[in-house]
């Protein structure tokens, strides 16, 4: 298949309509159940940098921002300005905490991997696979694929704490 034969695929507009120049796909928002043990997944185990907090008391919810970005990336200390520079960046994690799920037994949110099947999982790419896969089981990490699993030897699938899958592919050429 060639990249040309896949923008003939039924649906595909012809060409991008000119008014969505600007776009970016900016974030993609998690219910989360304990917001300590997702900080902790997100941040040390997969590198994530906590870029913003929203506090919503009345309604009984706060709203994590997240991305993965160079250490020394400065983030604007201004709200307004952090807002826009968010807005205008992609890949943001959004993680929503429903203030009390962590006390509520049991899951608390569907991931949608087991029926009714619907959203499938978010994706990290590494330069070093292996490396990776090898750091996640030292971290005791679950995984829903290991690279040894199945036909596909070059992806993973490890679960978060709420056990949305995360797949793990290399964003390196191997020679």
């Amino acid at each position: 298949m060639t990249f040309q034969s896949i923008q003939t695929q039924p649906g595909v507009a012809a060409q991008r309509d000119p008014q969505t120049t600007g776009f970016v796909f900016n974030h993609t928002m998690l219910r989360v159940k304990d917001i300590v043990k997702s900080l902790d997944f997100y941040t040390r185990v997969l590198g994530f940098r906590l870029i913003d907090r929203r506090e919503f008391p009345e309604a009984e919810f706060s709203l994590y921002f997240l991305a993965i970005l160079p250490p020394q990336a400065p983030l604007p200390e201004d709200d307004a300005e952090r807002r826009t520079w968010m807005a205008g960046i992609p890949g943001v994690l959004e993680l929503t905490h429903n203030h009390g799920s962590e006390r509520q037994e049991g899951p608390v949110y569907h991931d949608g991997n087991s029926d009714p099947r619907g959203f499938g999982h978010i994706c990290v790419s590494v330069p070093d696979i292996e490396s990776a896969c090898a750091r996640f089981e030292q971290l005791q990490v679950p995984f829903q694929k290991r690279l040894s699993d199945g036909r596909m030897k070059n992806i993973a699938f490890i679960k978060d704490p709420d056990g949305y899958w995360v797949e793990i592919i290399s964003n390196t050429s191997r020679a």
